[in-house]
């Protein structure tokens, strides 16, 4: 190991104690641990600690809303958040009541931090969770927050400071699922399908996003008659496929028979990644995107928020994977699908692609090499449910 890097995690490590020990002396013993269930009645406030300031991880929040309002409706909802877009995700959700936005850094912005930390204080909530099985930042936040009962994960990372633990559920890996998981474990309420992310489009949104589609379409003499299937192409870091991966992809769906009108939705950047050859639409308001969004037949996309975005506008969702896990950060609703393509060739990736979106019609080639002796055909494809 580098000289460098090992005094880096000596210096992280020290901080972490020394944080740990100051928290300890201002705020007393840490809660003692309950073998008991979590009371069905009594809880009314309620605080999530979410540190997590990505627009995939705050999308990935919604499934505990949603299960905090089905197990606790008469709870009023507190999110201690990071995220600059939390307001326009979880702000249609009955239950929430408070957002309290922290600086990304609070290290940088210490009298936001404070603000935002004196306002929890001054509630004593009924229960306060931590949902995110590895933050460090999360958990302390939870040791800061005033409740009579404390929710959180159990695991090398998180340990202590709350009165119910679950352990991290290592057969559950998804992200969106384990925090409904703890909920569920802690209150005593069982396991059963887990809700998707969902941003809570209103009917008339989604209204306004079919007819600016309908009207995108037209202006480009595509009147829609058939499927509108959106293409994302844009992604951070690894995930980024080049230019030339999505010429040759593209290709293959240009050339395959069907129904499918193909629309790029257009990155933050504002250019396109499709070399400007598809209608296209582009929207800086996270809202007004979703709601074109809903308005798609199906979008195929790469592994990123306007992935997670899609999936919480409740549009049949193609997530192609390269670096990342799907199993911990993949679509989930019955409707979706995940498509590998790592080391895999744009074409091969293009047929699996076409084989999620028509079913019953197309079957993709057999991946070659050692896979193509697989029995399955999609054995690329992850499928919880049949798209179409």
């Amino acid at each position: 190991m580098p000289r460098r890097h090992a005094l880096t995690i000596r210096i992280d490590a020290l901080r972490r104690r020394t944080a740990r020990r100051l928290v300890a002396m201002l705020l007393g013993p840490s809660p003692q641990p309950s073998t008991a269930a979590l009371p069905a009645a009594g809880i009314h406030r309620v605080l999530v600690c979410h540190t997590s300031h990505s627009l995939g991880n705050t999308l990935l929040l919604t499934p505990l809303l949603q299960e905090l309002e089905r197990i606790y409706p008469a709870a009023e909802i507190d999110i201690l958040t990071r995220s600059p877009v939390a307001p326009d995700i979880y702000g249609h959700y009955f239950g929430v009541r408070r957002l309290l936005r922290m600086p990304a850094h609070a290290v940088g912005h210490p009298r936001q931090a404070l603000r935002a930390l004196h306002r929890m204080r001054a509630v004593r909530y009924d229960l306060a969770i931590d949902p995110d099985p590895q933050s460090q930042t999360s958990r302390l936040l939870l040791r800061i927050a005033r409740a009579t009962w404390k929710l959180g994960f159990e695991g090398p990372r998180k340990q202590g400071h709350v009165t119910h633990a679950v352990p991290v559920p290592r057969e559950l890996p998804s992200t969106g699922q384990r925090p409904v998981h703890m909920l569920r474990q802690a209150a005593g309420r069982g396991d059963g399908d887990f809700p998707p992310p969902d941003i809570r489009l209103d009917a008339s949104e989604k209204s306004q996003g079919s007819l600016a589609l309908e009207r995108l379409m037209m202006a480009h003499g595509e009147p829609r008659k058939r499927r509108v299937v959106g293409i994302f192409a844009n992604a951070t870091g690894p995930k980024l496929l080049s230019a030339g991966w999505w010429q040759s992809f593209m290709q293959v769906l240009d050339a395959a028979p069907g129904d499918c009108q193909w629309l790029e939705i257009v990155p933050a950047s504002g250019q396109s990644m499709l070399g400007a050859r598809y209608p296209a639409y582009y929207s800086s308001d996270l809202r007004k995107l979703a709601s074109v969004l809903a308005g798609l037949d199906t979008l195929v996309t790469l592994d990123c928020g306007v992935m997670h975005l899609a999936c919480a506008a409740q549009v049949p969702t193609v997530g192609i994977f390269t670096v990342t896990s799907a199993a911990e950060w993949g679509p989930y609703g019955r409707r979706d699908a995940i498509v590998h393509a790592l080391d895999r060739p744009p074409a091969q990736v293009a047929e699996d692609v076409l084989a999620a979106l028509n079913p019953a019609t197309y079957v993709a080639s057999p991946t070659p090499g050692p896979q193509a002796a697989a029995p399955a055909p999609h054995a690329t494809i992850d499928r919880p449910a049949t798209i179409g």
